[in-house]
């Protein structure tokens, strides 16, 4: 059977089967979700595999899809060099996800009277909204460039089709004949054992890990964002059997951020180690450990000494540390169940905790300072001293994910995640204001997090050529105090949708 042709999955269904595929797409019409994952087809194309050799379901990868990304994406056989392919062949994929789905959260509203006076303080109220709508546009390329030698390339669009590149790096395998011996360089993904890139959730909070994200109420440390691809160096090792793997990268502490926009000469390094267990029947579980330790900036040298003013990029000083460290773990219960956990003990300098570092777009809700105008720059002015009272902010977190894949075509995924805050940065004796937006003490549990998903995921079919998913999904998200007025966050999200990727 040619490349072209041969189905990822059987083309011999059931009756029923096609029965539930043709009640599903009905559904779907009317109701349809999604977001991005890194999944090729195009590798199923170039060695004639079904897609069920490297993955679960479509884009989480199984242990032999783990070490064929381990090896470059190669099968170390005489097929990986590119003079072997077929001169047609062009290794891309583009993936785009037409969307259905409905929000439901409070937020701070103005209230009309029955003579259309407005109440000027407004009240807190649940918004919910439902419609079609659109995800970006992925553009998947990657393979070798010849033996040992592999690259990944993604540009990535928002709905609007403005592009970013998401993955660009260039991978050296194999060096000196030894698997211990391979360098990745560009902006990559991490050497997470549990990959965001590959997760199928697709809802706004369970589309990302919050372990990997977490940061503490008006905290301005955005550089220790463990799902975000970042701009570095990495040497990933692992022995023939990839049952052991160790990875060490040095990257620039700027959050994935091109152009030196933060500081000129700070770093960070993310460090991991996994071990393979053969548990008979069971599979092939993995225990591992993972640190991401670093500096970054908290004073940038801006544009004009009065407001509003613009840091200037690459001007950062006043480095202060962090940290994030962590176990991870893939048990595997038999063919079709397996339960993933990260856990996490996150600890920030006293001057992140207080708002300084962040200087793309500070002073606003993206890191977390609702009472700070557009117009202000925190900023960590050489000869500062902290208040009484501010301490480095430290938080305790875990994601458990259970799977059960009833065959490569139907999977179940539920997830529970907690982020705890075991030292807040407002401590006893905190009088005032701070910069990170808090007057007085913080509540000993501001900012913790309970973060659940369920979904179905079915695929009518993945070819060679092109694969569609159908997923329903829930989520519910809670954050304590962080919503409108110090209130608590909550929000819950059912989506529906397509997942076309050809």
């Amino acid at each position: 059977m040619s490349i072209g042709t041969q189905w990822c999955v059987s083309q011999k269904q059931p009756r029923w089967k096609w029965y539930l595929t043709a009640a599903l797409v009905l559904v779907f019409l009317v109701l349809s979700g999604g977001q991005r994952a890194n999944a090729l087809p195009a590798f199923a194309r170039k060695y004639g595999l079904r897609c069920s050799a490297c993955h679960e379901t479509w884009p989480i990868l199984n242990n032999f899809g783990l070490k064929f990304r381990d090896n470059g994406y190669q099968l170390m056989n005489d097929r990986d060099a590119p003079i072997w392919q077929n001169p047609g062949y062009w290794p891309v994929t583009f993936r785009i996800t037409p969307i259905w789905h409905r929000v439901s959260s409070l937020s701070a509203v103005d209230l009309y009277s029955s003579t259309g006076v407005v109440t000027p303080d407004g009240a807190i109220q649940r918004i919910t909204s439902s419609g079609f709508d659109l995800s970006g546009l992925d553009f998947h390329t990657g393979g070798t460039l010849e033996k040992n030698i592999s690259f990944y390339v993604l540009p990535s669009s928002d709905p609007t089709a403005t592009f970013h590149f998401e993955t660009v790096m260039a991978r050296f395998d194999n060096l000196f004949g030894s698997p211990w011996l391979n360098i990745k360089v560009g902006r990559f993904e991490l050497n997470n054992l549990l990959s965001e890139k590959r997760m199928v959730q697709l809802s706004g909070n369970g589309g990302i890990y919050q372990t990997y994200h977490f940061i503490p109420f008006g905290d301005g440390n955005i550089f220790g964002q463990m799902g975000s691809n970042q701009l570095g160096m990495e040497y990933v090792g692992h022995s023939y059997d990839d049952r052991t793997r160790v990875s060490a990268a040095l990257l620039s502490s700027s959050d994935g951020n091109e152009n030196l926009i933060t500081g000129a000469n700070s770093y960070s390094g993310f460090f991991t180690v996994d071990r393979g267990i053969d548990a008979g029947k069971l599979g092939v579980d993995r225990l591992g450990a993972y640190a991401f330790i670093g500096q970054a900036a908290t004073y940038y040298r801006t544009t004009s000494v009065t407001l509003p003013t613009t840091p200037i990029p690459g001007s950062g000083i006043q480095n202060k540390s962090f940290s994030r460290v962590g176990f991870t773990g893939q048990f595997y219960f038999g063919p079709h169940f397996d339960v993933n956990l990260v856990t996490q003990h996150g600890l920030d300098n006293a001057w992140f905790g207080q708002g300084y570092g962040n200087p793309i777009n500070p002073g606003s809700a993206e890191n977390g300072i609702p009472t700070c105008p557009p117009s202000c720059l925190i900023n960590n002015t050489p000869g500062m001293f902290l208040p009484a009272g501010s301490l480095g902010p430290t938080w305790n977190g875990y994601t458990v994910e259970a799977r059960y894949v009833f065959s490569p075509q139907l999977i179940f995924i539920g997830e529970f995640e907690a982020e705890r805050m075991s030292r807040e940065a407002n401590g006893p004796g905190f009088t005032g204001t701070s910069n990170n937006g808090y007057t007085g003490q913080m509540p000993s549990n501001l900012g913790n997090i309970n973060n659940y998903d369920a979904l179905i995921r079915y695929n009518p079919f993945m070819t060679s050529r092109a694969g569609l998913a159908l997923q329903a999904e829930f989520n519910v998200f809670h954050q304590i105090g962080t919503g409108p007025a110090l209130t608590n966050t909550q929000t819950s999200e059912l989506l529906l949708g397509f997942d076309l990727d050809f």
